[in-house]
């Protein structure tokens, strides 16, 4: 092979080369769009809302200052319930650990205040009824939402804006975030972040870590983002559309779990939730609870309130 036709090869494999990033830089462009914009609630895992405790007595799944520190390890956020509307116990080193970042799963103890939240996956036909309720009552709370559901749903979500409720960031996909990369991380919050800002002319503060999942490292990164991760003092398996079981059942969970300062997270699929919501608000206020504003959450958490 003389010098030319070296020349005239090595120009044709950098051009297929040149070729080839163009396209895959096409298709990751054309992903993105996608995730943004065309994203399915058939492409989001739902089947397991909250891999932690929820339901009684779990062992610690972390202790916060242990010898086997990883800032990337993977958490799933658990309670403990206690009895007699007592406040349940995280796990041990955990309130800590979520301090550090300005993240809570609980409010002040001190006071007779409970705080609603609600997980908006996908639509399943209740929040008009949810926000109803909410209405009537004067309460407002939570939506922590998704790409998708912002997508399909913007009525519903600017009813909420307009309302006096926040919404927070559930992020697009619904990923466990301490199995992404940084980049990936910040992706994913960010993205859903700017499609609701372009909508609203809002940002997000609230996050809800999909699934309960977090790490040190997603505290650090989304702090730093300017987040608060919210957790929860009480939940319970209640996101099974199929295993709904009346509207008894959601009021039997939730009022002997009342407590103060408590943070409850509640899926808004669930009929058992919708039905019940009047009947636990009116019924926690005859027992001296009151309702708060959702918004002085952001204070609270970093240490802002007097």
């Amino acid at each position: 092979m003389n010098r030319k036709q070296t020349v005239i090869l090595s120009g044709v494999l950098i051009l297929l080369l040149c070729t080839i990033i163009l396209v895959r830089k096409n298709v990751s462009e054309k992903e993105d769009l996608r995730t943004l914009f065309q994203l399915s609630f058939h492409d989001l895992d739902f089947s397991m809302e909250i891999t932690g405790g929820y339901d009684g007595y779990y062992p610690a799944s972390y202790t916060y200052g242990s010898e086997e520190q990883n800032p990337k390890r993977l958490r799933s956020w658990g309670i403990v319930r206690a009895k007699n509307h007592k406040t349940p116990q995280a796990d041990p080193g955990t309130p800590e650990l979520l301090k550090k970042y300005n993240s809570i799963y609980l409010a002040d103890t001190e006071k007779p205040v409970i705080y609603l939240t609600f997980d908006e996956g996908y639509e399943n036909g209740y929040t008009d009824d949810i926000l109803d309720v909410l209405s009537r009552t004067k309460v407002n709370a939570v939506f922590f939402i998704t790409g998708p559901y912002l997508n399909q749903h913007e009525d519903l979500v600017r009813r909420m804006v307009e309302e006096g409720h926040a919404v927070g960031n559930h992020t697009v996909r619904h990923l466990s975030l301490p199995t992404l990369t940084d980049e990936q991380l910040v992706k994913e919050v960010a993205d859903l972040d700017r499609l609701f800002y372009e909508k609203f002319k809002k940002h997000m503060v609230f996050l809800r870590p999909p699934k309960g999942e977090y790490s040190e490292h997603t505290l650090e990164v989304t702090s730093k983002m300017g987040y608060i991760n919210m957790f929860w003092s009480f939940a319970y398996k209640d996101w099974d559309r199929n295993s709904q079981k009346g509207w008894e059942h959601a009021y039997n969970m939730v009022m002997p779990n009342l407590h103060n300062g408590a943070i409850l997270l509640l899926h808004a699929v669930s009929a058992d939730n919708a039905n019940a919501l009047e009947r636990i608000i009116n019924d926690a206020r005859k027992m001296g609870y009151e309702f708060g504003n959702v918004f002085d959450l952001e204070a609270y958490a970093r240490g802002e309130t007097k």
